[in-house]
């Protein structure tokens, strides 16, 4: 099995270490516009070889498109037409609107669509890491608009790292993933731009950050080149949750305005049923 995989960052990246070293991959041919990206990868060994996407295109059984979703809504049909056997997916956070710009490709059934739900807040070819999926789950979007043979194909794949697959359509993904993904990000880049406001004024407050708040801003070091095009494609959904969170967030100003403590802690009692759903 020969993968190439376009996009050699940290999901990218950790796939292909997880392919080669548990057997799945015989081979990894690495594509990036970065040559830096390549360098780095073949030196760490994390590819075998660098290709152009022509040649990756025609050497290869699966490609694995791993490049930011605005990317992918350019390269992904230039993809399918070069194609003829192989089998096509990416590992992107949206899907509604890529399924929509590719549902009438000729090739769009040799095409899965799918995320795998991991991540750290690093990025770039650096960031790779083994183990970066086992056992977490990942979603495949639409199965029943790919071929059948490709979708088992992919299954296989992820089962061989292991990961957990579990199915949704495209705009159920996007709606669920504005609920558990994007919206921690956005949450959590607004509290780091609060405390460095406020840091400038007192110049000591990180001395007492712990590790708390260290885990609470963890997704504000996200890149802005990954998170931007998500937002841009998830906007009405992440409207949604958003206008949601800042309701809540009005509720607890408004409980202390009040020196309704009561009230407060059945919040916080209500909240900390995560707890069963999160173990």
């Amino acid at each position: 099995m020969t993968i190439a995989i376009v996009g050699i960052g940290l999901i990218g990246g950790s796939l292909a270490i997880t392919l080669k070293e548990n057997g799945f991959a015989q081979s990894i041919i690495g594509v990036d516009n970065q040559q830096e990206n390549l360098n780095k990868a073949l030196r760490r060994k994390i590819i075998d070889e660098s290709a152009s996407l022509e040649e990756a295109i025609q050497r290869s059984d699966i490609l694995i498109l791993a490049v930011p979703v605005d990317v992918m809504l350019e390269i992904l049909p230039h993809v399918l037409d070069e194609i003829d056997t192989q089998v096509v997916m990416d590992v992107g956070s949206t899907k509604e609107k890529l399924l929509e710009h590719i549902q009438s490709h000729s090739n769009r059934r040799r095409f899965v669509a799918t995320h795998p739900m991991a991540g750290t807040e690093f990025s770039g070819v650096e960031a790779a890491i083994p183990n970066l999926f086992d056992h977490k789950y990942t979603v495949i979007c639409n199965a029943q608009d790919s071929d059948t043979a490709a979708v088992e194909l992919v299954e296989k794949m992820y089962r061989s790292i292991p990961m957990k697959i579990t199915y949704l359509q495209a705009k159920e993904h996007d709606i669920h993933t504005a609920y558990v993904s994007h919206i921690s990000h956005i949450s959590s880049f607004a509290l780091a731009l609060t405390v460095l406001e406020k840091e400038k004024d007192e110049d000591r407050i990180f001395e007492l950050a712990s590790s708390g708040f260290s885990s609470t801003v963890r997704l504000a070091k996200s890149s802005p080149d990954t998170w931007i095009p998500i937002f841009r494609q998830n906007r009405d959904n992440l409207l949604d949750v958003l206008d949601e969170h800042i309701n809540t967030l009005s509720k607890f100003r408004s409980l202390l305005i009040k020196r309704n403590f009561e009230e407060f802690y059945q919040l916080i009692v209500e909240a900390n049923h995560i707890k069963k759903v999160l173990k």
